[in-house]
This record gives structure tokens, C-alpha cells and sequence, in this order.
């Protein structure tokens, strides 16, 4: 089982209401069985729209260690929105047997390689999202649509075994 972002999928769950359109290949793969759409804002109780959320103090793993914050732009905590979302999503991942999550690039919660940098000036750094964090701790591969050479990969692979 592979997890996606529900907004990949199209869903209007990201913060300002709005889907995104993925590859078709995302949309097979839950129609076939072989994906479940998450969203781990929306587990964690945060509304649609809403305004945007950064991290502050570090990334997904300072978050989970407790050491940074999200915080949404107006200056309010959301962290522990966040965590509980990111434990409902792990949660989801592994009562389906996941070992791949394909996630939302730059997102709070699921960024997977870069994330912005609390400054809310549109400036991405080098991190990780909390979900992405936390189900990287967990043995979950994440990836995000960026990636679309080592989801090809990690796809033929799980195809070969």
C-alpha cells in the first residue's frame, strides 16, 4: 500500500481550499487498491481553508522532539493539531501495511525534503514536514511529486518483489 496526499488527488483540503492535480498514475493506484489518499491536516482537526502554517524552530523532527513549532501565520500554535494529524496518518499507514508515502512538497506536515522557513516569505529550506518526520522514524520511504525518478523506481521495485 502506498499513502498520497489527498491533495494530489485532487481534494480541496490544502490550507486555502484548493487540489492539485498529480500524475494520473496516483488516481490508478487508488483506484486499483494499491494507494489510500491522506490527509494529515485534516486529521489533525485543522478547518478548510485556514490560514498558512510554517515551522518554526526547525524542522519535522524538531517538532516531534519537541524543540520547534508550527505556527500559523497570524501567530497562533498549531502544533498540536499537527501531531495529532501526523499520528493518524502513521496510524492509517501502518493498519494498511504502507511502506511508501508520496506526500505534498514544501508542506508542514508533509514535506519530505524541503519545507519554508517559518518566515512566511515563500523561502524553502533543506527539511522535513512532521508527518514526513515522523513516518521516516517509522520506516515509511517518503518521497513527494517532486520525485518522480525514485517513485518510478520504488514502484518497480515493489512491482518485482
Amino acid at each position: 500500500m502506498i499513502l498520497i496526499s489527498a491533495c494530489l488527488l485532487g481534494k480541496k483540503c490544502r490550507f486555502d481550499g484548493r487540489g492539485l492535480e498529480g500524475p494520473p498514475a496516483f488516481h490508478d493506484w487508488v483506484e486499483k487498491g494499491l494507494a489510500l489518499a491522506i490527509c494529515p491536516e485534516e486529521l489533525g482537526g485543522l478547518s478548510i481553508p485556514r490560514l498558512p502554517a510554517e515551522l518554526v524552530g526547525g524542522d519535522g523532527k524538531a517538532v516531534l522532539l519537541g524543540r520547534a513549532k508550527v505556527l500559523r501565520s497570524d501567530g497562533i500554535d498549531l502544533t498540536a493539531a499537527f501531531l495529532k494529524g501526523a499520528n493518524e496518518a502513521l496510524r492509517l499507514a501502518l493498519a494498511s501495511g504502507a511502506k511508501t508515502a508520496i506526500l505534498k512538497a514544501h508542506s508542514p506536515s508533509c514535506g519530505c525534503r524541503s519545507i519554508y522557513d517559518g518566515s512566511f516569505e515563500g523561502v524553502v529550506v533543506s527539511g522535513m514536514g512532521v508527518t514526513a518526520a515522523l513516518f521516516a522514524a517509522s520506516g515509511i520511504a517518503v518521497f513527494d511529486e517532486e520525485n518522480r525518478e525514485e517513485i518510478a523506481l520504488a514502484m518497480r521495485q515493489k512491482n518485482e518483489s
